[in-house]
């Protein structure tokens, strides 16, 4: 259960760091079988050639045009993920922050995000809600550091309070990025703040935040698990990409704002 000081925190800044909700016994885990995923190249998969972020091949064919950037629908891939992503504790803390119920989508993030040394891509300044269709832009994304996570291999990086902020179009290029290049975004860009995190801590964050990520300059490979949830009253907008796959409920986040059960 998140304390009022938690809800707060979250309310104003748009996320929260949960730390050692994961053993680090769970995290070895899923480490070893994502990686047997990867060695055994299980699809889906999302190349960095695919991303056409800054820093990423240009194309498969290309020199590091097979780096994997995400496994994809982990939900679906084993027990070991879909328990951890439809937990008990997710559920009543995610509860207080959306309202009474709770799902997830099976279209939205659902994957093993890897960032490898070397062809690891830039991920501009963006809000994730940007190409999301929903009746409201107020999901929340839950992310598992399966290693500790730094600037040098590329932690996420966050402008506290963006979710509330109103954003004019020419703020924005052809991509629903925040532009670099413009005076008026100078200041904003200046609040960003780093959220490193150790192996087994988790990071809740609104879909409206403004977050961005380096390249990882380790040797190591960088694993996070990703998954996001609406409030059951807040349903995609039909025929949507948002609304292309089943949604799983979370049956035990019958908890309200205040954390009371309903």
């Amino acid at each position: 259960m998140l304390n009022p000081g938690q809800i707060e925190q979250f309310q104003q800044q748009g996320y929260l760091v949960l730390p050692g909700l994961s053993g680090v016994d769970y995290c070895e885990q899923v480490l070893q079988w994502a990686q047997q995923q990867l060695d055994a190249v299980v699809q889906p998969i999302e190349y960095e050639a695919d991303t056409r972020y800054p820093g990423a091949p240009v194309s498969r064919d290309a020199e590091g045009g097979q780096t994997a950037r995400r496994l994809l629908q982990a939900y679906a891939r084993s027990s070991l993920i879909a328990t951890w992503a439809t937990q008990p504790v997710l559920a009543q803390a995610l509860g207080q922050l959306l309202g009474t119920g709770v799902c997830m989508s099976q279209v939205h993030h659902n994957c093993i995000m890897t960032k490898q040394a070397r062809f690891s891509s830039l991920t501009g300044w963006h809000r994730d809600s940007r190409y999301w269709q929903f009746q409201r832009a107020e999901l929340i994304s839950v992310w598992l550091a399966l290693r500790d996570e730094k600037v040098e291999n590329g932690c996420l990086l966050v402008l506290p309070g963006s979710h509330r902020w109103h954003i004019e179009s020419n703020q924005l290029d052809a991509a629903q990025f925040l532009r670099s290049d413009l005076v008026a975004n100078q200041a904003l860009l200046e609040q960003a703040v780093p959220v490193p995190l150790q192996q087994g801590d988790v990071l809740l964050f609104s879909s409206n935040l403004f977050h961005a990520a380096g390249c990882n300059q380790t040797p190591q490979t960088k694993f996070s698990m990703v998954f996001t949830y609406r409030a059951l009253d807040n349903p995609p907008i039909p025929e949507s990409r948002s609304a292309s796959k089943p949604e799983i409920v979370l049956h035990s986040s019958s908890i309200n704002r205040e954390g009371s059960e309903v």
